[in-house]
């Protein structure tokens, strides 16, 4: 439609809202249910986009309607685009999903209100979820690091690698000093930019439904073809005949065939997996079939071990430092493999690995984000002008965290900085010492002066004195803190006996053949118990495998701690 507003703000054209209409007229002809308005310039003067934005709410015959500056009100017109594109992409299932939802709970009873996690790490409410769906991409992961993180902390542990295995992903995040890591953005499928603050997550196809095959090379690749829930693994008997990770280690001895997790299945088919890793597996390759189950989860370990050195070494962590939380139903089963091949300095096992997420969804604060552009030099900064940008932009965070109807304790806005050196293109993220108080933030230049030369330093070792510098975007974030969750609740009961724990023993293959392993009642276990392995630990929602070599102590709060002995 025609209108032009100039990078500096300036509005050359003003736009035409007879065709704003026509065009939205001619769009819901065509069959569209939502609608996404994006002019190039918006971030510097949205005046435009607001008044197409209303227009074409007149005719509109739906909520699902969004510009890009209530999206992601920032400079550079293809993530902007992209962002508002797939929010609006998503606008009309959301929705619908969460009228369902909203209407079953209150169908069932429901006096309370129920919340959304967001990809930040934070919930939102559900109306902020219909408005700005993208925020809820990858929220699940994120929701598990959150968990991770807390338990992770209350234990001690400040430094972790988040390891989230599933049906068909192995999700992947780095704790350090006890915070995750943010991006600014982050690109899904199909090359889809997502510019909005997502919790730092790593995705590999490894899940225990993926397939294993022999490759045209003739090398065992294991993903990211999954099987699925449905039909899922050999073993589950639901007519598929392609072996996967979770028949390999159902085949191996470490999973149990007569106590599968979830409650659903009554017994897996081991004889299934095993003819399905012999026929596909061990058979073109000359292999035992026990020999090609350890070759899967050994391709499988790789991969998982890849994906954390990702997020470890290849940015500068040492993983010595790093204590693996294996979470979700297959997580723990690769425990000993994750210390082993990486490096790390140990393991710590939720006391209920698979539903991490779920709990995570408990501890989450409520959290609101948003964005800015100022597009302004350091030298000669006009504080004042920044103060107010800032005071003004916390209090429209605030208050919609406010909004939300979950108790808090308090509310943080935290502010960050999105600069670089002139002549630069990408930017480094600066987190400003300051926050709002008493209606000022007590910016300065030489607060933000410092606050960039030490993110700078920190990212890449070295300054670039006399060089111009620019502040691009502002990013604000208010915290609701939500009341602590008393992790202690998930403790063993005081009367539990290693005794009442044992489940006698049986064989499980590792490194070429049948050890003699223990096996435990996980939840049974006392306070202080130490389990050597090989060993085998199960409970309704997981099983967790102590590699031998390794062994397990249960601490205060009922997690495992998984150690090399001594």
């Amino acid at each position: 439609v025609p209108e032009r507003t100039l990078a500096d703000g300036t509005v050359r054209l003003a736009v035409d809202l007879d065709a704003v209409r026509a065009a939205a007229a001619a769009l819901l002809a065509r069959g569209a249910e939502a609608l996404a308005i994006v002019f190039v310039n918006a971030y510097a003067n949205p005046a435009n986009e607001r008044a197409a934005f209303e227009a074409a709410r007149a005719v509109w015959p739906n909520a699902h309607i969004a510009h890009s500056a209530q999206v992601l009100p920032e400079i550079r017109e293809f993530e902007r685009t992209s962002t508002t594109t797939l929010n609006a992409y998503l606008q009309p299932v959301v929705a619908s999903y969460l009228g369902k939802l909203d209407e079953a709970l209150a169908a069932g009873g429901f006096a309370g209100s129920f919340h959304i996690v967001q990809s930040n790490g934070g919930v939102m409410s559900t109306a902020t979820a219909r408005r700005l769906p993208v925020r809820t991409a990858l929220s699940g992961p994120a929701a598990g690091v959150i968990a991770a993180a807390a338990i992770a902390g209350a234990a001690g542990h400040a430094d972790i690698v988040t390891a989230d295995l599933g049906g068909t992903s192995f999700d992947v995040s780095l704790v350090a000093g006890g915070k995750a890591a943010l991006a600014a953005q982050t690109v899904i499928d199909f090359g889809l930019v997502v510019r909005t603050p997502m919790i730092e997550i790593t995705t590999i196809g490894a899940g225990g439904g993926s397939i294993a095959h022999v490759d045209a090379g003739g090398l065992i690749a294991v993903g990211p073809e999954s099987a699925g829930s449905r039909p899922g693994p050999v073993a589950y008997g639901q007519g598929n005949t392609r072996p996967t990770l979770t028949d390999a280690n159902l085949v191996l001895g470490r999973i149990n065939a007569d106590r599968p997790i979830g409650g659903k299945l009554a017994r897996l088919d081991v004889e299934a997996a095993r003819a399905a890793l012999d026929a596909a597996i061990g058979a073109p390759l000359g292999l035992t079939p026990e020999a090609a189950a350890e070759a899967v989860v050994r391709v499988a370990n790789a991969k998982m071990a890849g994906a954390i050195r990702l997020v470890s070494i290849e940015r500068g962590h040492d993983p010595t430092r790093f204590t693996a939380v294996p979470f979700g139903g297959g997580g723990a089963l690769h425990v000993g493999a994750l210390i082993r091949d990486v490096g790390l300095k140990g393991a710590l096992v939720p006391r209920y690995p698979g539903i991490t997420s779920a709990l995570g969804c408990i501890i989450a604060d409520v959290r609101h984000d948003q964005v800015a552009t100022l597009n302004r030099m350091l030298d000669g900064l006009d504080a004042a002008a920044l103060d107010a940008r800032m005071v003004a932009a916390g209090g429209e965070a605030r208050a919609v965290v406010a909004g939300s109807g979950l108790a808090m304790d308090r509310i943080d806005v935290a502010y960050e900085l999105d600069m670089h050196y002139a002549g630069q293109t990408h930017t480094v993220p600066v987190p400003l010492p300051v926050t709002l108080a008493g209606g000022t933030t007590g910016i300065s230049e030489a607060i933000v002066r410092a606050a960039f030369e030490s993110a700078y330093a920190a990212a890449f070792s070295r300054l670039l004195p006399g060089i111009p510098v620019r502040i691009v975007n502002l990013r604000t974030a208010a915290i609701g803190r939500r009341p602590p969750f008393d992790l202690g609740a998930l403790a063993p009961d005081p009367a539990a006996t290693m005794a009442a724990a044992a489940r006698g023993t049986r064989p499980v293959w590792f490194d070429g053949a049948w050890h003699e392993a223990t096996i435990w009642d996980r939840l049974a276990l006392p306070v202080d118990a130490m389990v050597a392995g090989p060993a085998i630990l199960e409970q309704a929602d997981a099983t967790i495998v102590i590699d031998p070599g390794l062994a397990g102590r249960v601490d205060a709060f009922g997690n495992l701690i998984v150690e090399r002995q001594a």
